[in-house]
């Protein structure tokens, strides 16, 4: 005797009609899907909307503490790595989708509206007022924040290496002095004097650094550039 092969997508439909009623089964379907566009339309606007208050009333015990991080740490990174933190408002970037899915799941179980969204991300990535990784957070209070979600890519493995320049004068000062030096080596012997002395290598050198001195001031002014410690929370451009 030989027996029929079973067809899944019969028995998935046939499981189906015996629990709903197909008379009903679309428009269930509909709302259903309605219901959640409204709401991210809803989260949509959160994100986007100023907030008043200081935090949001999470419930303790349901979050996952190792997502939980001061604003004194999210300084740091933000310094070292040449980021900025923001209200989600600036960011010029989309939103993934599993975000959105995350910030459901996490107003469902603590039965609230979470508003005061927060952002880390470099700076282009943001819609700047003139005067490569998201991080979105949500405030907790006490200087405190919740990491919601990550996406995109890694930050460059060097980027904190290439931003510690940019962290202060001094610092910046101190890769005008490596970059003259280099470029004092670089300047073939017997360019500007017959005999090559210390003397020389002095004067070549100073020569060096008021010309690569002012190429960063005017790069740096001309552009509104800033250090690090100054834009890390800064909305504007040429802050």
């Amino acid at each position: 005797m030989i027996f029929p092969k079973t067809n899944i997508e019969k028995k998935l439909t046939q499981l189906r009609n015996k629990q709903l009623s197909m008379d009903n089964w679309e428009l269930e379907v509909q709302s259903i899907f309605e219901e959640e566009a409204q709401k991210n339309d809803h989260i949509t606007q959160n994100l986007k909307a100023d907030f008043v208050g200081e935090r949001n009333d999470f419930v303790f015990d349901h979050l996952d503490t190792k997502k939980i991080y001061h604003l004194d740490q999210i300084k740091k990174i933000c310094i070292d790595y040449r980021l900025r933190f923001l209200d989600y408002k600036y960011f010029k970037g989309k939103l993934p989708l599993e975000a959105l899915t995350i910030i459901k799941q996490l107003e469902n179980i603590h039965r609230i509206e979470i508003k005061g969204y927060k952002i880390i991300a470099p700076s282009k990535l943001f819609k700047l007022e003139n005067a490569d990784d998201p991080l979105l957070f949500a405030p907790m209070g006490n200087d405190y924040y919740y990491l919601i979600h990550q996406w995109g890519d890694d930050l460059h493995p060097f980027r904190k290496i290439m931003m510690w320049f940019f962290k202060s004068f001094e610092n910046l000062l101190f890769l005008t002095f490596l970059v003259s030096l280099v470029l004092t080596f670089m300047i073939p012997n017997g360019l500007f004097s017959k005999e090559t002395t210390i003397s020389t290598h002095m004067m070549v050198f100073l020569f060096m650094f008021k010309s690569v001195a002012a190429v960063v001031l005017f790069y740096g002014f001309a552009l509104g550039k800033n250090f690090n410690t100054a834009i890390w929370n800064s909305k504007y451009f040429n802050a």
